[in-house]
């Protein structure tokens, strides 16, 4: 059964992280980039709409453009809305 109790870094007394719990921390930093993450994905969506203007000859790629494009923007929103909603729970 899954806990409901957020887990604690172990860190060390300056609030660093312990090597022992992540080795990547002895070779730098290791973070993730939400905020880049966001914006790569919102661009990499409106790339797909602009994709649209071209010399198709069939219908088939605009369908994969849009599809893809929409899904990527869900994704994004999804994501703004999870990261919104978290502290609620």
């Amino acid at each position: 059964m899954a806990n409901t109790e957020l887990e604690k870094r172990k860190t060390t007394a300056a609030g660093t992280v312990t090597p022992a719990e992540e080795p990547s921390a002895e070779w730098g930093w290791h973070g993730s980039f939400p905020k880049g993450t966001l914006i790569a994905g919102v661009f990499t969506g409106l790339a797909m709409f602009v994709m649209l203007v071209g010399n198709h000859h069939g219908r088939t790629e605009d369908l994969w453009l849009i599809g893809i494009g929409l899904t990527t923007l869900a994704g994004v929103a999804w994501k703004i809305h999870k990261n919104r909603t978290s502290w609620r729970r």
